[in-house]
């Protein structure tokens, strides 16, 4: 049995109005390497881009990333969707996305979450799969949390079953990896109360990004899969209380109602500079640090 949908989920594309990221990356550059090199992935029937849109929040950043994964969106005729990370500005992300939800030609295909004070949940559907977005977004802060109103939101729209069931996609993971300090404190905030809202529904997967890491994991008997980044990679080889940013942009198709669904593959852009190191900072001080 063929997957009924196959998604390919991008990350932390982090354009800034310039182009490079504040690390000295060149974020546009990256983006580019990574549609080209994932442009043979047959029957795709949509793109999602979990958070970090814009390295500066910029409204210039996240027109470049529509722009970019819009084009490759539209040569396939599928739709592109996003969300809000914790780098993003929600004005800006609004004025250039809109709910976030677009359709192949571009056009705003997203009902927002009514009562969510500029949120930008939303929720499309895709050839019967239930596309829900939520904003994990904390302004002035690296972690993510999902207030009541969202989570209320959430569990009305999963009451109904969609035909081909639903995922939800927002840029901080619910889980994380014990040992490493980072993930604990900045990762989604009460997670368990998203475990929650998901538990017994129609829900496939949840997709995240904001960790620059492949990671998966369960969440109320959902699998939860956190796709690398596409401006940097984060090398979880260093010690545990450092954080090691390294050049190599990634994605992840996922495949749906397979006999084997859900499916995450992660692809690597074939970067001669893949493995390089970009920075290593102190989880805790947030300063450079050596090994």
């Amino acid at each position: 049995m063929a997957p009924t949908h196959r998604i390919l989920h991008l990350s932390d594309t982090h354009v800034s109005r310039e182009g490079p990221d504040m690390d000295g990356v060149d974020a546009f550059a990256s983006l580019e390497q990574i549609l080209r090199d994932v442009r043979h992935v047959p029957d795709l029937d949509l793109v999602v881009v979990s958070g970090d849109i814009a390295d500066d929040g910029s409204y210039e950043g996240c027109v470049a990333v529509r722009e970019l994964v819009g084009g490759f969106a539209e040569e396939r005729g599928i739709p592109h969707v996003y969300t809000t990370g914790n780098h993003d500005d929600r004005d800006a992300f609004a004025r250039a996305l809109g709910s976030g939800h677009l359709g192949p030609d571009g056009r705003d295909v997203g009902r927002l979450a009514g009562g969510s004070s500029g949120k930008r949940a939303a929720v499309s559907e895709v050839s019967g799969l239930r596309v829900i977005t939520l904003d994990s977004l904390v302004p002035g802060s690296v972690h993510g949390d999902l207030d009541g109103g969202q989570l209320a939101w959430l569990r009305g729209r999963l009451a109904t079953p969609a035909p081909a069931g639903t995922i939800v996609v927002l840029h901080h993971p619910p889980l994380h990896v014990g040992w490493s300090p980072f993930m604990r404190k900045d990762g989604l905030h009460g997670g368990e109360r998203l475990g929650d809202a998901v538990a017994g529904t129609d829900v496939r997967a949840v997709l995240c990004g904001h960790f620059h890491l492949q990671l998966s994991g369960m969440l109320g008997g959902v699998p939860v899969w956190v796709t690398p980044g596409v401006v940097t990679r984060n090398d979880r080889t260093c010690p545990p209380q450092l954080i090691r940013g390294v050049l190599g942009a990634g994605a992840t198709v996922v495949d749906l109602g397979g006999p084997f669904s859900p499916t995450f593959l992660t692809l690597h852009a074939r970067d001669p500079r893949a493995g390089e190191q970009v920075y290593v900072v102190d989880a805790d001080s947030g300063a450079d640090a050596e090994e």
